[in-house]
């Protein structure tokens, strides 16, 4: 798994003290990825009415979604789109802005316009195979669980503070007709740590386990961690790296693309679950068992 990364997501909301290009400064040195643009995949989940919509706003740099659009916004919005898709295909992160799992079919939230997961993650469903979209943001990714809330091609689980924005999320809401248990939220009282994220994490595993998907895809949201902004959640780095373990030790078939994280680690933040990604791929270390020995 690797980082991918382009300029271009610096140029959309830059001054914001919230969804700010500030998130993604860790980058400016990185190496960049494709210029690879979205369009053509945006109504596998969104109609031409929002997409056109959308599109004037950005144009017309009207305020929707908690942001002031300019046109780079529809830019990065196709790009973090692209990107996503391109990363569902190898395997990779991407580092993108504007994140997308507040986007509904035809609704713009939380700072999101069109929902990268949700996209990348209907291509694969078409494709015939079934996906596991894991949300790891400290907000509830309302967009995403409303566009596959009835679909039984995709299991959709988060692990998020309860009470907070968008105020969804709750364990009663689980699917409907052939999505029914399809989906599954486990909310994190304020002041939740490790310990508690760690379990919720767990417990997905064995739901996804049983559900057998073809590709995890990882809403990577970093807005549960301790120095967060806008969240009461007390993560440290290192859950990160537990998280990325767990699934890949689980796994084999994963990718993730960012959502929230309002602080200036998100870079130390993804670092660390690509590094839990690397090595939980690696085979365990066998221990000589003196029970098992023969002569």
């Amino acid at each position: 798994m690797k980082a991918l990364f382009h300029r271009k997501f610096l140029e959309h909301n830059i001054d914001s003290e919230a969804e700010g290009a500030y998130r993604l400064q860790g980058y400016t040195n990185c190496c960049e990825a494709p210029e690879i643009n979205g369009e053509e995949y945006l109504e596998m989940v969104h109609t031409p009415r929002y997409i056109e919509y959308v599109r004037n706003a950005c144009q017309q740099s009207e305020y929707l979604a908690e942001v002031m659009l300019t046109p780079s916004s529809y830019e990065a919005a196709l790009l973090a789109v692209g990107l996503t898709v391109h990363a569902s295909e190898n395997g990779d992160f991407a580092v993108v802005r504007p994140p997308g799992h507040h986007a509904m079919r035809e609704r713009a939230s939380g700072f999101c316009f069109f929902n990268n997961i949700a996209i990348a993650a209907q291509i694969l469903v078409n494709e015939g195979k079934k996906v596991f979209i894991f949300d790891i943001d400290g907000h509830h990714g309302d967009g995403t669980q409303s566009i596959f809330y009835d679909s039984d091609k995709v299991l959709y689980i988060s692990i998020h503070q309860h009470y907070a924005f968008p105020f969804t999320g709750f364990p009663i809401e689980t699917g409907t007709g052939p999505g029914t248990g399809f989906t599954l939220n486990f909310p994190l009282i304020s002041g939740s740590g490790d310990k508690e994220f760690l379990e919720a994490v767990d417990k997905a595993i064995i739901r996804a386990r049983q559900f057998a998907p073809d590709v995890v895809g990882v809403s990577a949201g970093f807005d549960a961690y301790a120095k967060d902004k806008l969240l009461g959640l007390q993560l440290s780095q290192r859950a990160y790296y537990e998280c990325a373990f767990r699934l890949r030790r689980a796994f084999s078939n994963i990718f993730a693309v960012l959502e929230g994280g309002y602080h200036n680690d998100i870079k130390k933040c993804i670092d660390q679950f690509i590094e839990g990604i690397h090595n939980g791929a690696k085979p365990p270390v066998l221990k000589w068992d003196t029970d098992m020995s023969i002569g």
